[in-house]
């Protein structure tokens, strides 16, 4: 069998077992294998947090040279959520969703096996890969497999599975830090990726048949014979050619990025010269001018130009950032003050786990708390203005465990309303024929909040200590909470036509 035969088996999407597809509730095992992917993603980025302390003392590196193991990964997220949903297209969203599991789950195994900090950091920039292939194809999974009536359910469910993921990571990381190794944080991983890609093959329907040809299917067209949501062959006529993917916008996205948070790793202590501090920031600035323009005439631009400029999305995304770094820093910052405190790093990941676990309960069921009568600017900035008390309350507490948690809860809380009213008019204000590349947007957006929040984190602690950085960087973060809402702003009166997004 030669190479040509052997990839054109393996990305040949498999029908579902004849008993599955033909279940009339087979659509919620789809549902709830795309559930288990969103799970893993969101356990994975809040359970390193708590695996900071021990991989600094176990490679004796510093806070700034450590916090590339989660920067790593974010980068390479953020850089490969637009590309890979393009070729998604062209290879098949369950092909490119059940890879994800197994390039997860073998850089899981890898980095769990590392023997150097440097060789971590780039199984985990693999696993960041893993983790795109998952979550740029998980949405339109649940769109495709799921009838219109139960979409808005089928949503819910995915939403709840990540704020559940989100919610263990601390808790659980705590523990097997303190009680087996921090190479178990990343070995935990494998089984789930394992029963991920069996769930997939079995349990999700097929999104194309035969290997993938070389002109991808334009975006939210059906070809004429196919039925929706079912395990129908398409039709095997070729489609008009699209414009080709945006590399050099994404290249210089990922190098703007890079060079900042580089900035900011040197002035945290990453052992670079003092001047590259300049050089960094400069080549940030440069870097981001040129994606401007390369944005401006892209055929098609990943950012969207035409979108970042239609009012009320420009804001929405400052404030998608904005609510990421919010909820990443205490998440960085509250084990570091806890264990400086000698309160047991198991007993500061279940007090750290108050956080998101009131971010999941308010995003998914917290909303119905409030008056039906509520605008989605109104609860934006209600859930604002209870982060921002949540956070400047945990700064001028004693740091111990029973002090934290009631603030932990509520700055929890208040983010859980904030995020999705917030998103909510974001993609309100996107033409619905945009809402892929605008839900791409939102996306990148959370990520490089993730990533800034960590890296202030760790700036805040090298320049002032623990105890006092800490306790400023979370004042700031509740002076940017309120920030936020002046920033929030009504989208639906002020939708563009489409013609505007280029």
């Amino acid at each position: 069998m030669n190479a040509a035969v052997l990839a054109a088996r393996l990305l040949t999407e498999r029908p579902r077992p004849r008993g599955i597809a033909g279940w009339r509730h087979a659509h919620w095992l789809a549902v709830g294998t795309v559930c288990l992917g969103a799970f893993l993603g969101q356990l994975d980025a809040s359970v390193i947090a708590l695996v900071f302390p021990a991989l600094g003392r176990h490679f004796d590196a510093g806070f700034a040279t450590v916090e590339w193991v989660a920067l790593a990964y974010l980068l390479v997220l953020v850089a490969l959520l637009a590309p890979i949903g393009w070729l998604s297209d062209l290879v098949g969203r369950k092909t490119m969703y059940i890879g994800g599991f197994a390039v997860f789950g073998l850089s899981s195994l890898g980095a769990g096996c590392a023997d150097s900090l440097w060789i971590l950091v780039g199984c985990r920039a693999v696993q960041a890969v893993g983790a795109a292939m998952m979550q740029a194809n998980s949405v339109a999974l649940v769109a495709r497999g799921v009838p219109e009536h139960a979409m808005r359910r089928a949503l819910g469910i995915q939403a709840a599975a990540q704020g559940l993921g989100l919610a263990l990571g601390p808790s659980l990381g705590g523990l097997l830090v303190e009680h087996a190794s921090w190479r178990w944080v990343f070995w935990v991983n494998v089984p789930i990726a394992v029963f991920g890609i069996v769930a997939g093959r079995y349990l999700l329907p097929r999104t194309r048949t035969g290997p993938p040809t070389a002109v991808p299917k334009p975006r939210g067209e059906r070809p004429r014979g196919e039925r929706l949501r079912d395990d129908t062959p398409r039709s095997s006529g070729r489609q008009p050619r699209e414009p080709r993917f945006d590399l050099p916008g994404m290249l210089l996205l990922t190098g703007a990025t890079t060079a900042l948070l580089l900035a900011l790793s040197t002035a945290s202590g990453l052992p670079l010269p003092g001047w590259a501090v300049a050089v960094l920031l400069l080549a940030a600035a440069v870097l981001a001018v040129a994606l401007v323009r390369q944005e401006r005439r892209a055929a098609r631009p990943i950012l969207a130009p035409g979108l970042v400029n239609t009012p009320g999305v420009r804001s929405g995304l400052v404030v998608a950032l904005i609510g990421y770094l919010l909820l990443f820093c205490p998440l960085v910052l509250g084990p570091v003050l806890l264990t400086g405190a000698g309160v047991s790093t198991a007993a500061a990941g279940l007090v750290v786990t108050l956080l998101p676990a009131a971010f999941a309960v308010a995003a998914t069921v917290g909303g119905g708390l409030l008056p039906r009568g509520w605008s989605d600017v109104t609860r934006c900035r209600f859930g604002a203005g209870l982060a921002a008390a949540g956070l400047l309350t945990f700064a001028v507490l004693p740091v111990s465990a029973a002090a934290v948690a009631v603030p932990l809860l509520v700055a929890g809380y208040g983010l859980g309303l904030l995020l999705p009213a917030n998103n909510a008019l974001v993609m309100r204000a996107i033409p619905a024929e945009c809402s892929a590349v605008g839900g791409g947007m939102v996306n990148m957006a959370r990520s490089l909040g993730t990533a800034l929040g960590m890296a202030l984190s760790v700036l805040g602690v090298h320049l002032a200590g623990a105890a006092s950085g800490g306790r400023t960087v979370l004042v700031t973060l509740a002076a940017v909470a309120v920030a936020a809402v002046a920033l929030t702003r009504p989208a639906a009166a002020r939708t563009r036509p489409a013609a505007a997004t280029r």
